[in-house]
């Protein structure tokens, strides 16, 4: 384990990254105990508060755990898939959000993405998966349901559709796409959709899941694709006509 006292980079952060960069080489496997901080501290000529930073860094991203006693210390984390979706979501939130992604390419990936477990979530889904589908339609078609309510029950809608493919490699990667995506293309097109026509698309959603037809749950997802990329482009064209008329004015 190396690191450069001369980087302009974090010392801490530079333990980190290093340790990290074992783990995932297979050096460090999973339960294996790390050095001591003192140990640390002496093998890499700095601090132990550096250390012990760079362990705080290791834990908020769940790779280490502590453990106190006479057989405590830091040791390899088992990551599970469900520890990561905080961190994949919240990831895909920022990204989304500080690149100004265009519209149409995140509507584009998240559908196709959901696409691709049309066919196992058809055929794998669980009674539990299509229950919660049927209970989250019901919900959002309820009067006087608030936005946020709304856009809450259309993510637990696609949650249980990604998660129907009993896939949790798929369910982890679309994590992003469901979770930090429509939301945020629900922020867009919220004042435009049509909540009926919405329910309506998954309750067709739901109908080919429960007939376990792939292809139907395919086919109506590309209609709601091209329904929500119809509803922000009507969103984005009023919000300009709206800003050609304030500069006239």
């Amino acid at each position: 384990m190396k690191i450069d006292p001369n980087s302009k980079a974090d010392l801490s952060a530079q333990i980190a990254a290093a340790i990290r960069d074992s783990i995932i080489s297979g050096a460090l496997i999973v339960d294996a105990r790390l050095p001591s901080e003192a140990e640390l501290a002496e093998t890499l000529n700095v601090s132990r508060s550096t250390v012990r930073e760079a362990l705080k860094r290791l834990a908020a991203q769940s790779l280490i755990r502590t453990q106190r006693g006479a057989f405590g210390g830091a040791f390899v984390n088992r990551l599970s898939y469900e520890d990561a979706y905080g961190q994949h979501i919240t990831t895909s939130t920022l990204l989304l959000g500080m690149n100004d992604v265009a519209f149409d390419t995140a509507c584009e990936a998240r559908f196709a993405l959901e696409r691709a477990c049309a066919d196992l979530s058809a055929q794998r889904r669980t009674a539990d998966h299509l229950a919660t589908m049927r209970v989250e339609a019901l919900r959002q078609g309820q009067p006087g349901l608030s936005d946020e309510a709304f856009c809450a029950s259309d993510v637990a809608f696609h949650r249980a559709l990604v998660d129907g493919a009993d896939n949790p490699v798929m369910s982890y990667q679309l994590a992003g796409a469901v979770e930090a995506m429509q939301p945020l293309m629900n922020m867009i097109t919220f004042t435009a959709r049509n909540r009926a026509e919405i329910v309506r698309l998954h309750s067709e959603i739901a109908d080919a899941v429960e007939a376990r037809e792939g292809a139907a749950v395919a086919e109506a997802l590309t209609e709601l694709e091209t329904y929500t990329k119809t509803l922000a482009q009507s969103v984005f064209e009023h919000r300009a006509r709206a800003a050609e008329a304030a500069k006239s004015v």
